[in-house]
């Protein structure tokens, strides 16, 4: 697999498309770094790092959900640097998703964070995704 990443988001996207209440994605530090940032922002109910067969496990994430409308807290997951095409923004130009309603999650100098905690920490990095 060349992008682990973009299969990270692909299994949650696919998940939610199926309405699915708990999804298992293989795990790697990067994958749980952004695991902890949707929980912090409120786009996933739970997860958990669990020991599998493979030596860095795997990560269970509950999928969150209106529980009138059954809609789910992600509406669109979309990867922006790939392994060919990196993107990179400094501080000037760090993105708005959807004019400030979603986040981008960056991986930077300070750890994996969303743009608008490298806004207050004033650093850039490499736009891993939007999440909104």
């Amino acid at each position: 697999m060349t992008d682990p990443i973009s299969d990270y988001l692909t299994r949650l996207r696919n998940a939610i498309k199926a309405n699915h209440k708990v999804v298992e994605i293989p795990a790697s530090n990067l994958k749980k770094e952004i695991t902890k940032v949707l929980f912090d922002k409120g786009f996933i109910l739970n997860y958990k790092f669990e020991q599998g067969e493979n030596p860095q496990g795997i990560i269970k994430i509950a999928l969150k959900y209106n529980p009138e409308t059954r809609e789910s807290a992600i509406t669109s997951l979309q990867r922006i640097s790939t392994p060919g095409l990196r993107k990179y923004a400094n501080t000037g130009s760090l993105p708005r998703v959807m004019n400030g309603l979603g986040v981008a999650i960056l991986s930077t100098s300070r750890g994996v964070i969303t743009d608008k905690e490298a806004r207050k920490l004033n650093v850039g990095g490499e736009v891993l995704c939007y999440v909104y």
